[in-house]
C-alpha cells in the first residue's frame, strides 16, 4: 500500500481497508499473506492492529496465514495460540557484514538487521554510525522500563456505567400507578433532576 492522495488516504488507512477486507472474508479455506501491517503509524498504533489483525485470523477466520512482521512483540503469539508458530528467515553475520541466507527456521528472529540493512543499501556512514548509537540508546531504555504488555489478552469487558440519579428514579417509576397528575409532577422532578448535571 501507498498514499492515495487523490483521495486524501494515508498508507496506513489503505492497509487497514485492505485488512479489513481481508478480514471480512477470509474463511478457514483461505490462504492470506500479511506483510508488515502497521506501518505508517506510530509503533504501538501499528503493533496493536496487527496483534488484533493476527488474533482474528487466527480464532475467528482460522485461514492458514503467513504473517510477515518487524514487530518483535509478536513472537509470543504463538504461546497463546496453539496453532500459531513462529519462523525466520535466517543470516549470517561476520562482523559488520550480513549475508541473508534465505532459508526458513523454527522459532522467532533473534535480532533485527536494520542497521546492517541500510549500511547495504547505501546509506552514508554518519548515518548508519547514528543509528547504531540511537539503537542503543533505545535498547537501554526498553530494558530500564521493561513492562511486559500482554497483548494477546482478551479485550477486557466495558464498564458497565452506574445509573445516574435520572436513571434510578425512572426505574423506580410505575407508570401504570400514576394518575396523569402524578406522572406530570414525576415529569417535571425529572427534568429538574436532568438539569442539576
Amino acid at each position: 500500500a501507498a498514499d492515495d492522495l487523490a483521495n486524501a488516504q494515508s498508507t496506513f488507512m489503505l492497509e487497514m481497508t485492505e485488512a479489513a477486507q481481508i478480514l471480512h472474508h477470509a474463511t478457514a479455506q483461505s490462504l492470506v499473506l500479511m506483510d508488515e501491517i502497521g506501518r505508517g503509524t506510530s509503533t504501538f498504533g501499528g503493533l496493536a492492529p496487527a496483534s488484533g489483525i493476527a488474533a482474528h485470523l487466527h480464532d475467528k477466520c482460522q485461514a492458514y496465514t503467513l504473517f510477515a512482521t518487524h514487530y518483535f512483540e509478536l513472537t509470543g503469539f504463538p504461546a497463546k495460540h496453539h496453532c500459531a508458530v513462529n519462523m525466520h528467515v535466517s543470516a549470517a553475520e561476520s562482523g559488520a557484514d550480513i549475508v541473508f541466507l534465505h532459508e526458513i527456521q523454527p522459532g522467532p528472529a533473534s535480532r533485527s538487521y536494520g542497521i546492517q540493512v541500510a549500511r547495504l543499501a547505501g546509506m552514508p556512514v554518519a548515518v548508519v554510525n547514528h543509528a547504531r548509537h540511537a539503537l542503543a540508546a533505545l535498547e537501554t531504555q526498553q530494558e530500564q522500563s521493561r513492562e511486559q504488555v500482554d497483548l494477546f489478552a482478551p479485550p477486557p469487558l466495558p464498564e458497565t456505567p452506574a445509573h445516574s440519579a435520572v436513571e434510578a428514579a425512572i426505574a423506580s417509576l410505575d407508570p401504570d400507578a400514576l394518575s396523569p397528575r402524578e406522572a406530570l409532577d414525576a415529569l417535571y422532578r425529572l427534568k429538574k433532576m436532568g438539569e442539576k448535571k
